[in-house]
């Protein structure tokens, strides 16, 4: 733990090992089902047996619907619909934590998909609007435009007159969600992608916040600190924000392509982009904590993260530097049904705390709930962490 986390301790930064406040919006029943799902991902042989299982039940329109949406899809999605979501945003509310409705459907190329997600992405905007519990909305690029297009825009392909065509619309549909945001005064955050289709949306979203970042920060984009070439592209990136006199908006998230960007660095015969160690990307993401906190007059920031230690850095910062726990230039953002113990307590410290809070069809979010189940199994000590919380908490109550 840094110098500054350690100082700001003793002024009071929350105990995120607080089970009573991590835990209290669940009755017994629910930390009991809740023990046994992360006890069922946490076995890397039966979360790789029930993915399977569970893709070939729904391919073949086997009556396994209920099953999956009474327990994984009931742990980390909000509903099937905005309007089921909205009880899960109350709830949140209750404990002074905001949500973030994300449209968990992926791997949609059409043209006729991809505006039914700006068209849904819209949806979320106006509900935002109209309550004061959903501080922020996004989107993946994926969802606005062709997976293969991104790619070829960002290895520079000289694009035929169908191609361009199909780019300007992804241009329009990107900027049509992010002046819905502005008007709506409800900042929009833009995921990150795989590091071969990264270029063009990086160009694309800078573009969006000049356009649209001119007196703050509305338009968020998002960069993935496992890749070693990040922290300079920020530090880069708050130089142009001068120049052109416009604000950032960034959330910092660790990372969700490791594996997949060094198989693909090593069958293509280029260098990783991946940082070689754990140790280098932690060191990488608390920079760009401080970096954001150093320069908040030109940069308002989301962290997005289940590091304990990483959230504990940037609140003893902003303890350190007399920062409100409430400015709205500071965010934690942790996903829906895991790691509650760092969500509720920080918000019950007065920072601000909000939870992405996935939704969509059972059978299309799927693929979502798969690379949760996988993340928790193969994230050295989450699941770990989630069942010895959710232990403590049950031993808690029980000798009440």
């Amino acid at each position: 733990m840094t110098s500054s986390t350690t100082a700001a301790t003793t002024m009071g930064l929350p105990d995120l090992q607080d089970t009573a406040t991590a835990f209290a919006h669940q009755s017994n029943g629910d930390l009991r089902r809740a023990y046994w799902l992360f006890r069922m991902v946490g076995n890397p042989a039966i979360s790789k047996v029930g993915k399977v299982l569970s893709q070939m039940a729904l391919f073949l329109h086997l009556p396994v619907k209920g099953l999956i949406k009474g327990t994984i899809f009931r742990q980390f999605c909000g509903g099937e619909t905005i309007a089921e979501s909205l009880h899960k945003a109350e709830e949140l509310r209750r404990s002074g934590i905001g949500t973030i409705l994300d449209h968990s459907v992926e791997g949609q190329d059409e043209e006729d998909e991809l505006d039914a997600t700006v068209t849904e992405v819209l949806r979320t905007i106006q509900v935002a609007r109209e309550r004061g519990d959903i501080p922020f909305c996004v989107f993946k690029p994926t969802g606005v435009s062709r997976t293969e297009l991104l790619m070829d825009m960002s290895a520079g392909k000289v694009l035929g007159p169908a191609e361009q065509a199909e780019w300007q619309r992804v241009e329009d549909r990107m900027d049509r969600l992010c002046q819905a945001a502005v008007e709506a005064r409800v900042p929009l955050l833009i995921d990150a992608e795989e590091s071969w289709l990264q270029p063009a949306i990086d160009r694309l979203v800078e573009h969006m916040m000049a356009r649209y970042n001119g007196e703050r920060a509305w338009i968020f984009h998002t960069i993935q600190l496992y890749r070693h070439d990040r922290l300079t592209y920020l530090r880069a990136l708050h130089e142009r924000a001068g120049t052109a006199h416009f604000h950032i908006g960034m959330k910092l998230v660790r990372g969700a392509y490791m594996e997949k960007e060094r198989e693909r660095a090593a069958e293509q015969g280029y260098p990783s982009p991946i940082h070689p160690n754990k140790e280098a990307v932690d060191k990488d993401y608390d920079a760009a904590i401080a970096f954001c906190v150093a320069n908040r007059d030109r940069v308002r920031m989301m962290a997005g993260t289940h590091n304990e230690r990483s959230c504990l850095y940037l609140a003893g910062l902003m303890d350190d530097e007399g920062i409100d726990r409430s400015d709205e230039r500071f965010w934690f953002a942790q996903l829906l049904g895991m790691s509650d113990h760092i969500s509720y307590n920080l918000a019950a410290a007065g920072y601000r705390v909000a939870k992405y809070v996935p939704y969509g069809p059972v059978r299309e979010v799927l693929p979502y709930l798969i690379r949760r189940a996988e993340e928790n199994t193969s994230v050295a000590g989450q699941t770990g962490r989630e069942l010895a919380l959710i232990r403590k908490e049950r031993l808690r109550r029980a000798a009440r």
